[in-house]
């Protein structure tokens, strides 16, 4: 049984938390939180602690901060030669302190406070600087998810960047067609079928072949109204890049 620590108190060290408190091959033995009542939720008191120096013996220590956090925290550790990654999708490797042998365990996942998150469906990248420690983190991983993916610091930065493309900026999309439902007196559930059927097609088909619209239609009349339409110049300048996006990769079709 593998013994973890966890520290962090944010989003991803939470759910790790829960995650690694429900399966039998892991024993998360403790937790390091700077304010411990966030954490009095999911563990008991015993368990968490705000002392680095108070750290308990584990085989992997899982530092789940910010992403600029992560340099000031493993080198406050009072730890040498033991297993410490980060969960980090953009930051390298090389961000952990040399003194102890580094490594990346990152669930490519988005985490919202109390929003469950089911880790048998999560990637989880790792990456390690010697094998004995990366076939630690692949049980650790498989002992988590179905699907665990070798996964360089190089690669992994690649990884996020798309991640914030398909994730975080499709997300702010959403976010401007509710505000243009909920101002003209719309309910913003009646695009959820349309949504649910766009992500789903990707499943069959790449995203260049489920595209459609007036932009790969190159509907000029359309797009004009809808610019038109927008009175928010933000809007209008997402929507302009975005359909000029569009043509530019369907180009060979207009």
């Amino acid at each position: 049984m593998l013994q973890v620590v966890i520290i962090g108190s944010g989003n991803v060290a939470q759910h790790l938390i829960k995650a690694f408190a429900a399966i039998v091959q892991v024993q998360l033995v403790q937790a390091f939180a700077r304010h411990p009542e966030n954490l009095s939720h999911l563990l008991p008191k015993e368990k968490i602690t705000n002392s680095f120096n108070d750290l308990s013996e584990a085989d992997v220590y899982i530092i789940a901060v910010s992403d600029d956090a992560i340099t000031e925290v493993s080198s406050q550790l009072p730890l040498e030669g033991k297993l410490v990654v980060h969960t980090s999708g953009s930051a390298s490797l090389d961000q952990l302190d040399s003194k102890n042998r580094r490594g990346v365990f990152y669930p490519l996942q988005t985490f919202t406070k109390n929003k469950s998150v089911d880790f048998s469906t999560v990637p989880i990248c790792l990456e390690s600087e010697h094998k004995e420690d990366y076939r630690i983190l692949e049980t650790l991983g498989y002992a988590l998810a179905n699907s665990v993916y070798r996964i360089d610091s190089a690669q992994r930065q690649s990884l996020h960047v798309a991640a914030v493309f398909v994730g975080n900026f499709t997300n702010h999309l959403y976010g401007i067609g509710s505000r243009i439902c909920k101002e003209n007196h719309i309910s913003f559930d009646i695009l959820k079928p349309l949504i649910r059927e766009t992500a789903s097609k990707i499943n069959t088909l790449t995203p260049l072949q489920a595209q459609t619209g007036p932009a790969l239609r190159n509907d000029k009349n359309t797009l004009q109204r809808h610019l038109d339409f927008l009175k928010d110049s933000n809007q209008k300048e997402i929507y302009t890049l975005l359909t000029q996006s569009i043509q530019k990769a369907h180009e060979q079709k207009l």
